[in-house]
Parts: structure tokens; C-alpha cells; sequence
């Protein structure tokens, strides 16, 4: 094994139980944001390939079908909206498919959003075990995906809902396809869904650090 490769393997697998961590203590606490892991998956990753304004725009996005979606399904669902680069994916449960079609109008409504994957099921919420269960292989799949030399973890958000995890992110078809086995391999994984926005190899090329900014020291980033 190289240097770099076992320097890589005793920074990733420390901040994988760290990840794994915070998922446990979030789940006793009642929350299922993982707030302080994803900063923790933030500083040992590359920097987000969305433009700030995307970024913005996403955050946006999912506070105002947060404030309008209630509107729609009163008691009857949960439904959560996921944003990235504009194009936003619909999970959770509904009534019926009057109830599903309804939230899909609402979400398409909301300023900046470009596209919609509709992928609500037609059942009775899920229970907060189910929920905690999904945050925690959120994380683990998170964790993977941050031990792997290949791909970049902080270019994918993860959802997860009823053990089925859905992939974001703008990558090339080939991390795309990294990412799935990754996800796949994952203890309590139903099944994996691709929702990507793919780019160019070539695209991927203008993503890549400099040589000048990998000696960067750490401090003066």
C-alpha cells in the first residue's frame, strides 16, 4: 500500500464512525437532519459543483414547499423535497394518487425549480423507526462513499426513504455507477435510485484540484 493511499485510509475510516456516530446520537435525539455529519463529510471532501447560486436556489426551494405543501396535505402525508442544482425529487408517503399528482403541482410551482422526480408512494406515513432507520443508512451510505478513493462524497446528496436510497449530484456516468455499487453494498439498502444530473469526463477534468492547491496547506484554504 502507498503513503497516500494509507494516509487516505487512516483519515476516511475515523471520520466514517464519526459519521456513523453522529447518525446514532441524532436518532436518540429526535432528529434526523445529521446537521453536525454532513459538516463533518464537508471538511474531508471536494467542494460542492453546484454555483453558489444553485446553492441558494436549492436551500430556497426546499423552505418554500416546506411552508407550502402543508396547504396540500393537511394530516393525510409526509413528504419530503429534496433540491439540487434545481432539479427536485419528491419522496414520502400520500393518500391516494389525486393527493400525489397534487403535491407534484405544488413543488413544480415554487420559483427555480427546472425538473421534478415524483417517486411518493401511495401508503400511510412511515413510522419514526422506519425514519431513523433511514438516517442511519443515509449515513453509513455517506461513510462509504467517503471511503472510496474513486469518486468524491460531497458531490452526492443522499436520500433515503423506506431503505431505498436515491442519489443526487452533477457526476459522470462512471461515479455515478461507483456510487450505486457503493450504495448497493450497504447493509439495509432495499434498492438504489439514480437521480443524477451526469456531466462530461471533460467537465469533471475543470473540477479537479491543481497540484498548487493539493500542497495547499490545510489552514489556507
Amino acid at each position: 500500500m502507498s503513503k497516500s493511499r494509507s494516509l487516505h485510509a487512516r483519515l476516511a475510516r475515523p471520520v466514517a464512525l464519526v459519521l456513523i456516530g453522529g447518525a446514532l446520537l441524532s436518532t436518540l435525539s429526535g432528529c434526523v437532519g445529521l446537521v453536525a455529519a454532513g459538516a463533518v463529510a464537508g471538511t474531508v471532501a471536494a467542494s460542492d459543483r453546484r454555483t453558489f447560486g444553485a446553492q441558494t436556489e436549492d436551500k430556497a426551494i426546499g423552505l418554500k414547499a416546506d411552508v407550502r405543501l402543508p396547504n396540500v396535505l393537511g394530516n393525510a402525508g409526509h413528504v419530503n423535497v429534496n433540491a439540487f442544482n434545481r432539479k427536485v425529487l419528491i419522496t414520502g408517503e400520500v393518500a391516494d394518487e389525486a393527493m400525489k399528482a397534487s403535491v407534484e403541482r405544488e413543488v413544480k410551482a415554487i420559483e427555480n425549480v427546472e425538473s421534478v422526480v415524483n417517486e411518493l408512494e401511495i401508503a400511510g406515513p412511515a413510522s419514526f423507526t422506519s425514519r431513523s432507520n433511514d438516517a442511519l443508512i443515509t449515513t453509513k451510505v455517506k461513510a462509504s462513499l467517503i471511503d472510496s478513493r474513486d469518486i468524491s462524497a460531497n458531490s452526492f446528496k443522499i436520500v433515503t426513504e423506506r431503505g431505498a436510497v436515491f442519489l443526487m449530484g452533477r457526476v459522470t456516468q462512471r461515479e455515478g455507477n461507483i456510487a450505486a455499487e457503493i450504495a448497493r453494498g450497504v447493509s439495509g439498502v432495499s434498492k438504489v435510485v439514480k437521480v443524477f444530473e451526469y456531466i462530461t469526463e471533460e467537465e469533471w477534468k475543470q473540477y479537479q484540484p491543481t497540484p498548487q492547491q493539493q500542497q495547499q496547506p490545510a489552514a489556507a484554504r
